[in-house]
């Protein structure tokens, strides 16, 4: 139903993330409920989780009672997630323009895209300097030998 691969679901059921019952013949009956975490496991993993962040965070269909520490929990691990997933755009972002500078540079090469590119350098190593002072720290400390 949810195209997922039976290796997969094999998987999931040994470590735990998502255990169906057993028929009579040992066969996996997978419920409504069941059906519903898978769903949730694949629109977690789009969302870049792994494995060992969605099992156990993300049940609240089996829960009599919801635990606001444990929704206050759960939303502090989402917005965790969420900037770090900000920091990555804002890197992707900076890496196409990196992409998009050089490729425009080498197929019209003069002095003026050639400072182009040089600028655009510039900026990312200083946002990269900026945002990650220790490690350039680390590394000019190492050099000094």
């Amino acid at each position: 139903m949810l195209q997922i691969p039976k290796d997969t679901l094999r998987y999931y059921d040994r470590i735990g993330i998502v255990s169906p019952s057993r028929r009579e013949n040992r066969y996996r009956k997978y419920s409504r409920d069941d059906l519903i975490d898978l769903m949730n496991i694949q629109i977690m993993q789009y969302a870049d989780f792994a494995l060992d962040e969605i099992r156990g965070r993300f049940s609240f269909h089996k829960l009599d009672h919801i635990d606001p520490a444990y929704c206050e929990e759960v939303a502090s691990f989402l917005d965790a997630k969420n900037a770090e997933m900000r920091k990555k755009i804002a890197h992707l972002e900076k890496v196409s323009q990196l992409l998009h500078t050089a490729a425009a540079t080498l197929r019209d090469f003069n002095h003026e895209s050639d400072q182009r590119l040089t600028e655009t350098v510039r900026e990312i190593y200083q946002s990269i300097r900026s945002i990650e002072p220790k490690i350039f720290e680390e590394v000019c400390n190492d050099r000094q030998d």
